[in-house]
């Protein structure tokens, strides 16, 4: 059974479990996806009330945009998981003759380097969420200041907790251009992130 599909109960003694799996990866991925959802769902509490018509428009837009990023974010729980698996049965894989060690260590550079993708796309999925939950603040329903406010923070939760996922397995990624690509983009994003969350959060509170 997918992790999205279980309970949730089921889901968080499933994770305090000695179970490999899931871990941090799909924990971060998990906290984007909420921080999407209640971004959504101040679009829509914003679009719902007539009194707040001159930002519908907005709202509309930043729903839109936002959609497919909470499915791909709400998909990457999953993922991170099973990237985790391949990487696990990776290196279960039989090594005994020059074949099957040459088939072993291409299984183990495969599967690391999605391993080490997929918490990437975390972070450029949750730091394109934050860019557009920034322009609903002070354009989206008051009432709902506050669940904008933990959108933002649970969106860089999740990009910082995708960069540690990130850079545990860089090691494992041989490919140097494709290591350097993540390595450098990933601090990037991490530290616009932090950015733009503390900017979104400061101004809600301040409003508050």
């Amino acid at each position: 059974m997918k992790l999205t599909e279980m309970k949730i109960r089921d889901y968080l003694d499933l994770l305090q479990s000695d179970a490999p799996a899931p871990g941090g990866g799909s924990v971060s991925a998990l906290t984007g996806a909420q921080g999407l959802a209640l971004m959504l769902m101040v679009a829509d509490l914003t679009l719902t009330r007539e009194k707040y018509a001159e930002d519908h428009d907005l709202c509309q837009k930043v729903k839109e945009a936002g959609q497919p990023l909470y499915h791909g974010m709400t998909e990457a729980v999953d993922r991170d998981t099973e990237a985790y698996n391949k990487v696990s049965a990776a290196y279960k894989m039989p090594k005994e003759t020059d074949e099957e060690k040459a088939l072993r260590t291409m299984a183990i550079r495969e599967a690391n380097l999605e391993a080490t993708n997929v918490p990437y796309e975390v972070m450029n999925m949750a730091f394109e969420g934050l860019v557009l939950a920034e322009r609903l603040v002070n354009h989206s329903n008051p009432n709902a200041a506050s669940d904008l406010g933990v959108c933002a923070t649970c969106l860089e939760t999740a990009v910082k907790g995708a960069w540690l996922n990130v850079s545990i397995n860089l090691p494992g990624v041989k490919d140097p251009d494709k290591a350097e690509y993540f390595k450098e983009n990933g601090k990037r994003i991490y530290n616009e992130s932090t950015k733009l969350a503390n900017r979104i959060v400061e101004t809600i509170r301040e409003s508050l």
